[in-house]
């Protein structure tokens, strides 16, 4: 069975890379120049190969990761086969570093799987696959995987540092972090993470000794309870006020703290997280995007999140706990009234899906973003419902980052909802496998639809020859 399992592996690893290889070939002969963003990472990382370190664009926003591993790559490359820098870092060879990093990503998901989801049997090392295999497919990751973003270099190092920290090898896991952080600053939230996951752990076995001592039932899970959440969270002020247990859980994370304060000494240092074009990139409390990230997650995991059972069970908590939910969307319609932002790329860019669900959806009536409480509110709850297994104590981990990851961005984009997306379908349970096949089928559709726009529907604005695509 164990051969099975790794030939199948093999087979859905090559399948992805042949077709990967395919698409790649397909997009490199239609897009042969630097395309939207690549205009700014291109040059800056072949600047990078021919040895200007001091040369920066300052529209670039993000830390030089990215080109540091190109040349990593590009140049030994070019040494091995007598290459000309030219050759090493052309577009194409650019490009191809972040296929690279997509069968990277594929291995990555495939171990976490298998670390967090044991074979037994309700898993199986097929579904472990099939998972895999769509999580690969993700249609907001994969597309970048053709273009020179940070996306996949991004992903491979949170990934990887996710991993060693489920392996206790957290002095790796925080290098990788920072790795990570080197890519795109935001990476530092998932780092926070991995620390949140030692502490979670700690915590956890001291909530049980807790409530072994006063013989009192055991409650790991939310539960729908609103009395057990508030019990948790006065231990919780409880154990972190002492400061014996907080240098105790300073000393289990420490190489975390490490990257931490590094990264503090950045913001100190560089008057600010974002790097270059500021005046874009502004900071702000923008907490509709967890609604944002809330519905992009139900569309992407409909077969999960939106089932005739779920929806029962949703309504029957409204009926049993009518206040509290009743508070839940009067606070939600006041963060939307007082804290909803427009960024200038969302209404000029048509170039983007979020162009068009903010034209077709948001600005249909000023009520429309009103109305669609009651929605935000299913998907929350059935989100949340999903992870009712991991510790409560790992859950309110996730949503501090998943917090601090989204709703300081003013701008709303799909990319900056890969990570917590994918953190999220690595840690909930395997459902059946009519499930999975339909979450491959649909994420294989959004794909074949994307691709076809973006290699044969061009377009071109009023004042540019430029031929336009539509993307991500």
């Amino acid at each position: 069975m164990e051969r099975a399992v790794a030939y199948g592996f093999s087979a859905a690893m090559s399948g992805v890379l042949l077709l990967s290889c395919l698409l790649f070939a397909a997009l490199n002969r239609r897009q042969r120049s630097p395309y939207m963003d690549e205009a700014f990472h291109v040059p800056q990382a072949q600047a990078y190969c021919e040895g200007r370190f001091g040369q920066w664009d300052p529209m670039i926003t993000t830390l030089p990761g990215l080109y540091l591993v190109s040349v990593g790559v590009a140049r030994p490359l070019a040494w091995l086969f007598g290459w000309t820098g030219s050759i090493a870092c052309s577009i194409g060879m650019l490009r191809f570093i972040n296929l690279l990093f997509s069968v990277g990503n594929f291995y990555l998901l495939y171990l976490l799987f298998s670390k967090m989801h044991p074979r037994s049997k309700a898993v199986s090392g097929f579904q472990r696959i099939l998972s895999t295999l769509t999580l690969a497919l993700f249609p907001t990751l994969y597309f970048f995987t053709f273009l020179y973003y940070t996306e996949p270099g991004s992903v491979f190092f949170t990934l990887f540092s996710y991993l060693m920290c489920l392996y206790g090898n957290h002095k790796t896991s925080a290098l990788l972090g920072f790795c990570g952080f080197m890519f795109r600053q935001t990476n530092i939230v998932w780092t926070v993470f991995c620390a949140g996951n030692v502490v979670a752990e700690k915590l956890n076995e001291v909530w049980k000794t807790e409530l072994l001592k006063k013989k009192d039932e055991k409650i790991s899970s939310i539960k729908g309870s609103f009395s057990d959440l508030i019990r948790v969270l006065r231990f919780l002020i409880e154990y972190l006020t002492s400061p014996q247990n907080l240098v105790k859980l300073i000393a289990l994370t420490w190489p975390y703290v490490t990257v931490v304060v590094v990264f503090f000494a950045f913001v100190f240092i560089n008057g600010g997280i974002v790097v270059g074009d500021r005046s874009s990139h502004e900071a702000c409390l923008h907490f509709p995007q967890l609604f944002y990230f809330l519905s992009f997650t139900l569309f992407f995991s409909f077969p999960h999140l939106l089932t005739p059972t779920k929806i029962r069970k949703f309504l029957q908590n409204l009926r049993k706990y009518p206040l509290p939910y009743s508070l839940i969307a009067v606070i939600s319609l006041f963060l939307i009234w007082k804290f909803t932002y427009v960024h200038k790329y969302l209404l000029a860019d048509n170039r983007h899906y979020t162009f068009y669900v903010w034209r077709k959806v948001f600005q249909r009536h000023e009520l429309v973003k009103y109305l669609l409480v009651p929605f935000y509110m299913f998907s929350g709850w059935s989100f949340a419902d999903t992870m009712k297994s991991k510790s409560i104590f790992w859950i309110l981990v996730y949503f501090v980052c998943l917090f601090a990851v989204t709703v300081p961005q003013k701008l709303l984009e799909f990319r900056y909802f890969i990570l917590p997306y994918l953190i999220y379908r690595l840690n909930i349970p395997f459902p059946s496998l009519y499930k999975q096949l339909l979450e491959l089928s649909f994420y294989i559709f959004v794909n074949v639809a994307t691709f076809y726009l973006f290699l044969n529907k061009t377009f071109q604005w009023p004042n540019s020859e430029e031929e336009q695509r539509f993307m991500w």
